[in-house]
């Protein structure tokens, strides 16, 4: 039985897509996570913000295909960067290339999840994420 998390988690989603971010938001509410959502679409933007916040995401939800800069280069520099590295980002994207999963979990990505392009699906891997992310796992003080 997983013992719900207490503490506000705050979450960043650098993702593009409306339809998915809408669905990861009404998710999170849904299940009354206490989640701080912060949402970014570009993959410049995200890199800008992380750079210029001293208050890190405890987790960071990643699509790799992002316009700007893409994924792939978001994860290399979160994860080359001293105050970032210890942050878990859970890759979450349409991809589902061998290339991008190795490449993603020798960048050090904590996770890879191919979005399912089905709808329930989707959803239940969306409550996955949340039931184990933000309910189970014992998540590091940025």
């Amino acid at each position: 039985m997983a013992i719900l998390n207490l503490e506000p988690i705050n979450v960043l989603l650098i993702e593009d897509n409306p339809g998915d971010i809408r669905l990861i938001q009404e998710s999170l509410k849904e299940n009354k996570f206490f989640a701080e959502l912060t949402v970014i679409s570009d993959g410049e933007e995200a890199i800008n913000y992380l750079n210029k916040n001293d208050d890190y995401p405890d987790i960071i939800l990643l699509d790799l295909n992002l316009p700007k800069k893409d994924g792939r280069e978001i994860l290399i520099e979160i994860k080359n960067n001293d105050a970032l590295k210890s942050i878990p980002v859970v890759v979450l994207t349409s991809s589902s290339a061998e290339e991008d999963i190795s490449k993603s979990y020798q960048n050090y990505a904590n996770c890879f999840i191919s979005k399912p392009v089905d709808l329930d699906n989707f959803i239940r891997v969306i409550k996955s994420i949340e039931n184990f992310w933000l309910t189970i796992v014992k998540l590091p003080k940025n």
